[in-house]
């Protein structure tokens, strides 16, 4: 299995690529830094660095036919490159900030990054996986309550956003042989994104590793098939069970 995983050099980009590349995926891990790429790639095994910025159209064309080339085609993509809240508030946590308040240049700047993103890097991919009769999209999200909290302007609506998107993809490629899936942590997570001093004391965060078992799943020979699904990591062996006793 050979994937692609934007977004790779930290967070739950690189926990999902440690756990591919553990588990004896080919992997191709983007970053903006294709230095911080590739140095990243050199501690997995079997993996590439290349560089990406998702907002950017020549640099998605242009790190998607590299991570092709490299890795001999791509049969999956995991979209989750994404920037926070941090970018815009970096106080977000303890004091939220009105809509009204947000700086146009931040709000486009997420919007661009966590959405149009996600845009740019399926639809440069898709042809590719069309032309080959398969392939497997994965979208990364977030919890329900995320997408309308009060002053998660334009982090919240970003990945509402990404939602809808993944669902229409999954719509548009239904019997094509391509499957489009989300997947998401269920609570908030130990990232870059969480200013960690700056949030009430004794709250519990999940580490970025509990997205390993899914994607491990997702990329394997038993998730052949399995299409426009909502996956939630902390739930993700219960969900297992009750598909596996449906099917």
């Amino acid at each position: 299995m050979n994937v692609l995983v934007t977004g790779g050099t930290s967070g739950l980009g690189l926990a999902m690529a440690s756990a591919l590349a553990r588990a004896g995926a080919m992997v191709a891990l983007t970053g903006r830094s294709g230095q911080r790429a590739s140095s990243v790639a050199a501690e997995l095994p079997g993996a590439v660095g290349v560089e990406l910025d998702v907002r950017d159209e020549s640099s998605v064309a242009s790190a998607v036919e590299q991570a092709w080339s490299r890795l001999g085609g791509i049969d999956m993509l995991v979209n989750n490159a994404g920037i926070g809240m941090r970018t815009v508030n970096p106080r977000f946590m303890t004091h939220a900030q009105g809509f009204w308040e947000v700086p146009v240049g931040a709000f486009r700047g997420v919007i661009e990054t966590n959405l149009t993103g996600y845009f740019l890097v399926a639809r440069e991919v898709t042809p590719r996986m069309l032309a080959a009769g398969s392939g497997r999209i994965l979208n990364i999200s977030v919890s329900d309550s995320t997408m309308y909290r009060a002053g998660f302007v334009p982090y919240g609506p970003s990945r509402a956003g990404s939602e809808a998107l993944s669902r229409i993809m999954a719509a548009d490629l239904r019997d094509t042989g391509i499957t489009v899936n989300l997947l998401l942590p269920g609570g908030a997570t130990v990232t870059g994104m969480l200013p960690l001093d700056a949030v009430p004391e004794g709250r519990e965060f999940l580490e970025p590793a509990v997205m390993g078992p899914p994607i491990v799943w997702l990329a394997s020979d038993d998730a052949a098939g399995v299409h426009d699904e909502r996956i939630v990591a902390v739930d993700f062996e219960r969900w297992l069970r009750d598909r596996n006793s449906r099917v």
